[in-house]
């Protein structure tokens, strides 16, 4: 077998590993080796007879995202492990989206049912039991990323993160589409989504360490990813403005513009890049070709085409029409001797003028 199981997982830019095309005999060692890829050094423990098993990755910037469905299995990283590894600086954010769990860490032990958010750091003992067949989302992401000290993250691992919160229950669909998505998006949209969750699973810590949201800077990141999923709701509204934005969350527009400028944008050119993001994606679905360019703009928001077509342009470098053209025929464009243009190879559109 080589020494690497896995496959470029097709359509996207991420990784597959997958039991399915491997003869039943060579399935186990497949497996675990799968698994020790993907999770470092590990002393997986997997049934005698392994069914089916696959995992997915995808890199977000510093954060990979993994989905991994599977047997039962028994994960156990010790002491010796970690002081041979080179990975140790990694925490996992994990969701348990099927099965059961047992996680053990830092003296504590806990039984994590679907639904449930956990933390594990790799720098230290932990075991991870999963008994019967299990789907997990989760974050690999280097332990400076999370922004914790190592008594605060000492405190929350190995224990379920407040699912039933607030934050928690923000963060938790969040998670799942992030990780179900990460290998579609283009680079700088995935990063900034990332960077979102992440910020999420701080104030959950947070939280669970009994600090309110107004003791920490979190508590501004919260409100801006709260406003931001707002938005993205409500792209299609023409009406969308920092006006109305500011009265549907009680705040006043002065404190969302200070709020957007953490990220070091405002908030109208938040809105018109992610409405040009979706009709970008749009003008390259073969689905909605039926659709006029002005037809998908004002399906986003656009009242006015020449309007979209200028700012499509300054953020993209071509007209929609000359994009959509390139995005669903690149078969064409290939047979001309030039290289196919996919949707995903075009910079993520910057902040334009509205």
């Amino acid at each position: 077998m080589s020494s690497d199981p896995s496959t470029p997982d097709p359509g996207t830019s991420g990784t597959l590993y997958t039991t399915k095309t491997v003869p039943a005999h060579r399935r186990r060692a497949y497996w675990r080796e799968a698994l020790s890829q993907t999770f470092g050094a590990v002393d997986m423990g997997v049934p005698d007879e392994v069914d089916r098993g696959t995992i997915r990755t995808a890199a977000l910037g510093a954060v990979q995202t993994v989905t991994v469905d599977g047997d039962p299995l028994r994960a156990h990283r010790t002491r010796r492990l970690i002081a041979g590894s080179d990975n140790d600086d990694y925490v996992v954010v994990k969701l348990l989206c099927g099965g059961a769990a047992r996680i053990e860490q830092d003296d504590r032990e806990a039984h994590v049912r679907p639904g449930q958010l956990f933390v594990y750091d790799m720098a230290r003992p932990v075991r991870l039991t999963l008994p019967e067949r299990f789907r997990t989302k989760s974050l690999v992401l280097p332990r400076e990323v999370l922004g914790l000290s190592e008594p605060d993250l000492r405190q929350i691992t190995a224990a379920p993160l407040g699912s039933e919160s607030a934050v928690g229950g923000l963060l938790t669909p969040l998670l799942s589409r992030l990780v179900d998505s990460a290998a579609s998006y283009p680079q700088r949209t995935g990063e900034l989504i990332a960077r979102n969750v992440v910020d999420l699973v701080q104030t959950l810590a947070e939280e669970r360490l009994g600090r309110g949201a107004e003791d920490s800077a979190s508590g501004a990141r919260t409100s801006l990813v709260r406003i931001r999923a707002y938005i993205d709701r409500h792209l299609a509204h023409p009406e969308l403005s920092p006006d109305s934005i500011a009265r549907a969350h009680h705040i006043s527009v002065r404190y969302l513009h200070k709020l957007f400028e953490l990220e070091d944008i405002t908030v109208s050119r938040w809105i018109q890049q992610r409405r040009l993001e979706h009709c970008r994606r749009d003008l390259a679905r073969r689905d909605a070709a039926h659709l006029t360019v002005a037809a998908v703009a004002h399906r986003w928001g656009f009242t006015s085409a020449s309007h979209f077509s200028r700012v499509f342009r300054a953020a993209y470098g071509t007209s929609p029409a000359a994009w959509r053209d390139s995005a669903l025929r690149p078969r064409a464009a290939s047979l001309r001797g030039g290289a196919p243009v996919h949707p995903a190879s075009l910079p993520v559109a910057p902040a334009v003028p509205a």
